[in-house]
């Protein structure tokens, strides 16, 4: 990263994204944080120095918005991070079709509404990195988790899809399967690394966006060493 470089994070909470933005922040880059509610955001952008935005990924509307915003004042982003989902638990016959309607919308249609943003700017600029935060759900349906397992398997569809239509224009697109809990912030260590790291997790983003175009990355699993798979 660098002066001239600007990330914008969508869905930020006190995990992985808050881990990014530090990282990102420390590396020189120019931070965007963008959250539904951008009041939780306001400890983290003044420890990072980065500008939160409010935005429901889930609108077209304010999705385009919040990157016209970031054109105006940051200037056009070399790395876009999209981390949104939404849960519905329960059994299959129980599930309420809003509900699951919603949660589609933000994991799924999120998904493909950042990703196009981005993508149009980036095609403009001839260049960048489009990153997707995947589940174990992206690869394998659990029980009870029908709606969730949906979104997650439309989001990696979706970034196979951009891939191999936008790694010819110089556009590294990738998908990362977090396979386990993510420690939170303030979580005791559990000193047998059951959890993923954030921070662990943050360096390997940084990883990908800074791979040479010859050897790309388009998706990397990660767990902790004692998670079965």
């Amino acid at each position: 990263m660098g002066n001239s470089e600007v990330a914008v994070i969508v869905g930020v909470g006190q995990g992985l994204s808050a881990a990014l933005a530090r990282l990102l922040a420390a590396e020189g880059a120019r931070v965007v944080l963008a959250a539904r509610n951008v009041d939780k955001l306001a400890p983290l952008a003044a420890e990072t120095g980065a500008r939160a935005v409010a935005c429901d990924a889930s609108e077209a509307g304010q999705v385009e918005a919040l990157f016209a915003d970031v054109d105006a004042v940051e200037g056009g982003p070399s790395l876009v991070v999209f981390n949104p989902s939404r849960r519905v638990p329960g059994p299959l016959v129980e599930a309420d079709p809003e509900e699951v309607r919603k949660s589609l919308m933000i994991t799924a249609f999120g998904g493909f509404l950042v990703g196009q943003a981005a993508a149009r700017r980036m095609l403009a600029a001839g260049g960048g990195s489009i990153l997707f935060t995947g589940a174990s759900a992206s690869v394998k349906g659990y029980p009870r988790s029908a709606a969730f397992a949906m979104g997650k398997f439309a989001l990696r569809g979706l970034v196979q899809s951009m891939a191999r239509e936008l790694a010819p224009r110089n556009i590294h697109v990738a998908h990362f399967v977090i396979d386990g809990g993510i420690r939170r912030l303030g979580e005791a260590d559990d000193g047998g690394d059951a959890m993923l790291h954030p921070d662990a997790i943050a360096r390997s983003y940084l990883h990908v966006h800074r791979q040479h175009r010859s050897a790309w990355t388009w998706e990397m699993e990660l767990r902790p060493w004692v998670e079965n798979f």
